[in-house]
């Protein structure tokens, strides 16, 4: 059992949304930790609260109640500006949309992440792309563009532009869901390549084939953490 403070921390985090006279409670008293270098996989069917959880580990929501930490230190009470720059810092994202953009290179759409920063040279960003690149197996289509791509090629890029920063927590938010099912594997396969080589991994998913590769699942339903489970990985289990 490890000892070490972890990275992330969720303690008795709720979200409630307000209009007119009507409450919804789309997040209650969630808690759990991630610890460097883990993977962790967030399940649940549509609605259970899956995408706000996301919204508030992404830094692009605040909770109603409760604390979120990152690295020890709370951040329900930064401002817009220092929620962006913590953001960009600390948190990488992988949509299920690509959100690759058209007419920029696979290069260049690896790069965007690093020209927001103004302590890095072009030198600099060139060596972080093409080592980004090199992770997810893209190197040899830095040049082409997403339209000239296959998803699941898309999908690689999308997850190189979200390991280009180094951040501390990479947020998948249903990265297999506009794949077909070899891709969504093969996407899948990757992630589980990447933690093993040391990145925290928080995946969100509504299918439930794809949480075999993390090594803890947190069930959501209606808003609540109703189950945490560590799969029985079938190498281990033959080991």
């Amino acid at each position: 059992m490890t000892t070490s403070k972890p990275i992330i921390s969720l303690q008795n985090v709720s979200k409630i949304f307000r209009t007119d006279e009507i409450e919804t409670h789309a997040l209650s008293q969630i808690n759990f930790d991630i610890q460097q270098g883990e993977f962790l996989s967030i399940s649940g069917p549509s609605g259970c609260g899956k995408s706000t959880l996301l919204s508030i580990l992404g830094l692009l929501d605040v909770p109603s109640e409760g604390s979120y930490l990152i690295n020890g230190s709370p951040t329900e009470n930064l401002n817009l500006d220092q929620r962006a720059q913590l953001r960009c810092k600390s948190i990488g994202f992988v949509f299920q949309a690509f959100n690759l953009i058209g007419d920029l290179s696979v290069f260049e759409n690896v790069e965007l992440p690093l020209t927001y920063r103004d302590d890095m040279s072009k030198a600099e960003r060139k060596v972080k792309v093409a080592l980004a690149l090199e992770k997810v197996g893209m190197d040899h289509r830095k040049r082409h563009f997403p339209g000239q791509l296959s998803g699941g090629q898309q999908q690689r890029v999308a997850v190189a532009r979200a390991l280009v920063c180094e951040p501390t927590l990479l947020l998948a938010d249903e990265p297999t869901g506009n794949l077909d099912s070899k891709n969504g594997e093969a996407v899948i396969q990757l992630l589980g390549e990447l933690n093993q080589q040391g990145t925290t991994i928080c995946m969100v998913t509504h299918d439930s084939r794809y949480n075999d590769l993390a090594q803890r699942v947190v069930q959501l339903f209606d808003g609540k953490m109703v189950d945490e489970q560590v799969p029985i990985h079938p190498m281990a289990a033959n080991q």
